[in-house]
């Protein structure tokens, strides 16, 4: 991969590339019409051949065969540090450009791993003691509703229970003693089952939320409910905030998640446009329709299924933590797998393309006026370049091109 991103041509690159083939005709044709010209005008060879010798090194095409590759070798310094892996060079430089940012929801708006996001004790029940019972008893599961009880209890300090006659109930929950009471923790199904009451609207608007709610039972008492959830990532809602702040770039959600939960992941971060329940090839076919009102489209995605899609995009950006497949598809990897870096990426685009832009215009301007000059227009007033100093005003422009490519910040 990073082969790929360094052998990577940029476009702008290409440009600059074929400008200081043809600076380099130039310079040919512009030293013999010179020599040419002051042999007509009655001068020595020796004096001609001086002009000659001083508007072809003047005219050398170094400071604009670097414009491109010294701003592409500072911009790629800069991406490592934060954190982006550039693969496709071209694409990059295109983000500047882009209208709309397709994000996929599961792994890269959410971390693609539970959390507990509402605890609902029972009458006489607290919060802390379902959390304590629910803790104690789920760590020895290997679930992932589980493990994100108790990374929960860890962070708010709970001190877990020692826990004994585990046992797991197949399709239905767990079970074991925790300070000597027997403790549940199942699925709705097991409640059902059971006949027992619980708050039904509750538990239906956390459904509805696209939150899993599990059972927590004392001695087959139900003493509280524990929804878990994908949890956002922070950097995800900071993200979509300073999009929704550049008003021409729209951030879209496109998943393959039921629309309930898409709607309601797509509140907490702020984004008005879903498509939810789309299949992995619809992803791409969704992207083209995008794409159709003639707007510049990156996708941002982490899973196998987003793969169609990221290729499809103007810009396909992985996530770090995804599979090698969406990584070797798309154009941009997320190395911090942070949604934010979208954002600098973007904003790095649109300083390298105008530091370049910079480059072109001081080498090619240079050029303009260092031409003539070497040829001697100024001769009658007394000014003419010897071949030396010719040289280092070449060198010099090239130094200036180096420094203002350094200048380049993220």
């Amino acid at each position: 991969m990073v082969k790929e991103a360094q052998e990577s041509k940029s476009k702008t690159q290409d440009l600059t590339n074929r400008a200081a083939k043809w600076l380099f005709y130039l310079a040919l044709a512009a030293g013999f019409l010179t020599l040419f010209i002051w042999l007509l005008l009655g001068y020595s060879f020796d004096v001609a051949l001086q002009r000659m010798v001083t508007v072809m090194v003047i005219t050398c095409p170094h400071a604009l065969g670097l414009a491109a590759p010294l701003v592409v070798a500072v911009s790629t310094a800069i991406s490592a540090k934060h954190g982006l892996l550039i693969r496709n060079r071209a694409n990059f430089e295109e983000a500047r450009r882009l209208n709309a940012v397709v994000f996929d929801k599961t792994g890269t708006l959410t971390k693609g791993e539970f959390g507990v996001t509402d605890i609902m004790p029972s009458e006489g029940c607290s919060k802390e003691d379902i959390l304590y019972y629910a803790a104690s008893l789920e760590q020895q599961s290997e679930h992932p509703l589980a493990a994100g009880i108790v990374n929960d209890a860890k962070e708010k300090g709970v001190t877990l229970g020692k826990i004994e006659e585990f046992q797991s109930i197949t399709g239905k929950g767990i079970e074991g003693k925790v300070d000597g009471h027997k403790i549940n923790a199942v699925s709705p199904g097991y409640v059902k089952s059971q006949k027992l009451t619980y708050d039904q609207d509750l538990f239906n608007k956390m459904s509805e939320e696209g939150k899993t709610v599990i059972f927590v039972l004392m001695n087959d008492t139900l003493i509280g409910m524990i929804a878990l959830a994908d949890m956002i990532r922070e950097t995800a809602k900071e993200a979509v905030a300073i999009l929704k702040e550049k008003e021409e770039i729209h951030s879209i959600m496109l998943t393959g998640d039921n629309e309930k939960v898409a709607n309601w992941v797509a509140k907490q971060l702020g984004i008005d446009e879903v498509y939810a329940e789309v299949l992995p090839d619809d992803k791409a076919n969704q992207v083209k329709k995008i794409q159709e009102k003639g707007w510049k489209v990156a996708m941002t995605g982490d899973g196998v299924n987003d793969a169609p899609a990221l290729a499809t995009a103007d810009l396909g950006v992985a996530i770090g933590a995804g599979t090698d497949v969406a990584m070797e598809t798309a154009d941009v990897v997320l190395v911090k797998s942070n949604p934010n870096d979208v954002v600098s990426l973007m904003d790095l685009s649109k300083k390298t393309y105008r530091k370049m832009v910079q480059n072109l215009w001081w080498a090619t301007g240079y050029n303009i006026v260092a031409i003539p000059l070497a040829a001697g227009v100024l001769a009658p007033i007394g000014l003419v370049l010897s071949p030396a100093v010719g040289a280092v005003l070449m060198s010099l422009s090239t130094v200036i091109v180096a420094i203002n490519a350094q200048l380049l910040k993220a």
